[in-house]
């Protein structure tokens, strides 16, 4: 009776042990079959290659169709890890210019899959990249010697003009980050860094294709599988349109040689940026090739700082250029009349023990010769008035409708132009006053922001912006490089008008100033220049640690503009020094397609002026 009783224990013992055998099998099996694909990976490799087609990246192309960036053939060197055999490291390493610790590295950073996310023994990783076709050629009479690697085809960039680095970019090796962001990139691949190869990335770079092609069982490649059933061409890249005219972009960055400040030139109607200067620069032709790093830091290390986008990046006080936009702001709070004599100016404004210094002209003045002749007391005075209007209850609820005004003419926030690294400038609002002066100030505390000092700070950028509206009577459209995408619309943020807080009919008088100011007033070398352009400006000297920057902002013809521009070079000072003639020639060589042989002259000899940090030489 035990001993049946025994036995039965045993079956039961016996069958469990068996079902969890058969259960260890199931797993294991769908382990290997479904939850890892190494084991197909292996197969698969035993018997496919599938080689990435690289797509040719989107040309580039300026406003007149000539041809900005194009691409030109260059070689990578991948690996299969796992195909390596037998190999001849130093015969591997003379071959392509390594030295040991060199290719230690390489291997050592591709199995790193903090560094390369996408690592497989399986299949292609970057080896060496961008070879040109002398040092491909080398490796590849050598290439039977060393199993497992491999040449894959691609493009690089490559630039018609040593021109507009800023503006068009440059491309680099992805970054681990990159990778995290978008699976569409793996180690060793390329994308936009800077300018309009970063803005218009996914547009430029087009879609892989991949060539599946099928090996014997030695490793040899037979030809491509089932006739190219499953190959997948590549997609090109789209090809861009610039705003830019690259003739006035030469010319700009001609005279600006030897300085450091920028230009932005714009389509008043289309907002469209047709120059855009920041100096100093450099050769985008230093940002190809394997050099690309040594050369980047080489830029990066340099004390003008050549890699920082001036236009775009660089805040200064606008100075006089900005009494503009208080007069249209002024005007809309009925603060002035436009042809009505309002505020005394004895070569300054004088209230109390404060002083802000003028010149001499006539006084007191209406708007437009105010503005012709940049009268400091005028605005000063606008300003004061303002703030201690007593409709707005305080100076602070005046300043918060003065700040809106402001910002609705594109001041103190970016504007959205489509290339990375914009500024936003400052434009102080109440809070920003009260905390130091404990609530308690008013027009006279912060009279320095009415001429555009103080704590007001704009980028090159808005002041063509505020030119382009000046120009458009009271709208612009967001300033953008890009012109047109093959086969794509643009962003609607670079077609639709804006239209700032004030009304259009306030714009005409300070048109008007700004032609006084060329036909008599503090841009009288605009008309010498450039004498039949009908060039509307406003100068400006924006004080500054060291020598006074010099600024100049205008557009032309006066009626139906084509051209509004902004011209900073920094330790200039004063505007009509050299904000002037350079903006002047500028608008003269977009207007006519080409400078007289006076203004010519004029412009080889600003090329050669040298201004750096106040210091000036011929």
């Amino acid at each position: 009776m035990i001993k049946d009783y025994v036995l039965e224990k045993r079956k039961y013992v016996i069958g469990g042990a068996a079902i969890v055998i058969v259960l260890i099998y199931l797993v294991r099996l769908f382990v290997l079959q479904i939850s890892t694909d190494d084991y197909k990976k292996n197969a698969d490799s035993n018997a496919f290659l599938n080689k990435i087609q690289y797509p040719s990246r989107g040309a580039i192309y300026d406003r007149n169709g000539q041809l900005l960036v194009f691409n030109q053939p260059a070689y990578d060197i991948t690996v299969v890890p796992r195909e390596i055999n037998d190999l001849d490291t130093l015969d591997l390493c003379q071959t392509l210019g390594l030295n040991k610790d060199q290719f230690l590295k390489i291997m050592t950073d591709m199995r790193d899959r903090r560094r390369n996310p996408g690592y497989s023994r399986y299949t292609h990783q970057m080896f060496l990249s961008q070879l040109s076709s002398e040092e491909c050629g080398v490796f590849q009479e050598k290439q039977f010697k060393f199993p497992g690697f491999y040449i894959q085809r691609r493009t690089i960039r490559q630039y018609t003009y040593n021109s507009a680095a800023h503006v068009l970019g440059d491309i680099g090796e992805v970054s681990i980050k990159d990778i995290e962001n978008d699976d569409y990139y793996i180690r060793g691949d390329y994308v936009g860094k800077q300018g309009v190869e970063k803005s218009y990335e996914s547009y430029l770079r087009g879609e892989k294709g991949v060539e599946v092609l099928l090996r014997d069982a030695h490793g040899r490649i037979q030809g491509n599988y089932m006739d190219g059933a499953f190959d997948r061409p590549s997609v090109p890249g789209k090809n861009l349109t610039l705003g830019l005219d690259i003739q006035l972009q030469m010319l700009g960055e001609k005279l600006m040689q030897n300085k450091i400040g920028s230009i932005v030139a714009i389509e008043p109607e289309t907002g469209e940026i047709l120059c855009l200067v920041s100096s100093p620069d450099f050769d985008p032709h230093l940002m190809i090739g394997r050099q690309r790093g040594k050369n980047h830091l080489m830029l990066q290390r340099d004390k003008k700082k050549p890699l920082i986008n001036r236009a775009v990046q660089g805040t200064y006080p606008p100075g006089s250029t900005f009494k503009t936009a208080q007069a249209l702001v002024f005007l809309e709070e009925d603060i002035i009349q436009e042809n009505s004599p309002s505020f005394p100016c004895y070569n300054a404004f004088i209230y109390g023990g404060l002083r802000v210094g003028c010149h001499a002209h006539g006084s007191p003045l209406p708007l437009v010769p105010a503005i012709a002749t940049s009268c400091n007391a005028y605005f000063c005075w606008g300003l004061y008035r303002m703030f201690g209007d007593k409709k707005y209850g305080s100076p602070q609820n005046a300043i918060t409708v003065w700040k809106d005004h402001m910002v609705s003419q594109g001041f103190g926030y970016r504007l959205g132009i489509d290339i990375p690294g914009e500024s936003r400038g400052f434009i102080p609002n109440a809070q920003f006053y009260d905390k130091p002066y404990n609530g308690r100030w008013n027009g006279l505390t912060v009279i320095s922001i009415s001429i555009g000092q103080g704590e007001i700070t704009t980028t090159p950028l808005q002041i063509a912006n505020l030119s382009a509206t000046i120009a458009n009577r009271g709208h612009f459209v967001t300033p953008h490089v890009v012109k047109g995408i093959e086969d794509n619309a643009l962003d609607a943020n670079y077609t639709i008008p804006k239209y700032p807080t004030v009304s259009s009919d306030h714009y005409t008088s300070i048109v008007e100033g700004m032609r006084a100011a060329v036909t008599g007033g503090t841009c009288r070398i605009a008309e010498s220049i450039f004498p039949g352009g009908q060039v509307c400006g406003k100068t400006g000297t924006a004080q500054n640690r060291g020598k006074d920057h010099s600024v100049f902002m205008g557009f032309a013809p006066m009626d139906n503009p084509k051209i509004a521009i902004a011209v900073y070079v920094e330790n200039g000072g004063f505007g009509a020094t050299y904000g002037v003639p350079i903006g002047t020639l500028l608008m003269e060589q977009y207007i006519n397609g080409e400078l007289s042989a006076r203004s010519q002259q004029l412009a080889d000899d600003f090329s050669k002026r040298v201004i750096y940090y106040g210091e000036e030489e011929r």
